[in-house]
């Protein structure tokens, strides 16, 4: 959450000469609501089985930058999915994120005590965004081009 996905995915679409598309965006068109809105009305495991259905969708018909939400990673199913494609985990600490976020933006899992419950979500995701990731690039104090340019280093991808 706030790591820059939007950003750099689009940054790097536009750097491979490819198409950018986030799968939070593709939820929130086909739903017609927020993603905070469906947590809210519908509950956490009704969310989940939505972003499912839209990242599976994603993956089998898109070849650009495909960038995902920040828990699509926690259904097995999902993980076994990106085994065949380069995933790129931006990674950061809390210190950023809350220079970034300010951790008061509407993040439904971040209702109550923002600061540890990311340290709680990251604890319990981290690992799993490092079983499915090609390269992890950490963005602490970079700009979102040096970010880019990690990512494309770190995938060896050339530029168009």
């Amino acid at each position: 959450m706030g790591v820059g996905k939007s950003t750099v995915g689009q940054l790097l679409a536009e750097r491979l000469g490819v198409v950018y598309r986030d799968t939070d965006d593709d939820i929130v068109a086909a739903e017609g609501r927020t993603i905070a809105e469906i947590f809210v009305d519908d509950g956490e495991p009704a969310f989940r089985a939505i972003e499912k259905r839209t990242v599976h969708t994603a993956l089998a018909e898109h070849r650009g930058v495909l960038a995902l939400g920040g828990g699509a990673i926690l259904d097995a199913d999902t993980r076994a999915l990106l085994a065949g494609h380069r995933v790129v985990y931006l990674s950061m600490d809390v210190e950023e994120a809350v220079k970034r976020t300010g951790l008061n933006v509407a993040r439904p899992l971040l209702a109550v005590n923002p600061r540890k419950q990311w340290r709680e979500l990251m604890e319990a995701r981290r690992h799993l965004y490092e079983e499915v990731a090609t390269a992890v690039v950490p963005t602490d104090g970079r700009t979102p081009e040096e970010v880019t340019q990690a990512a494309l280093d770190a995938l060896e991808l050339k530029e168009a």
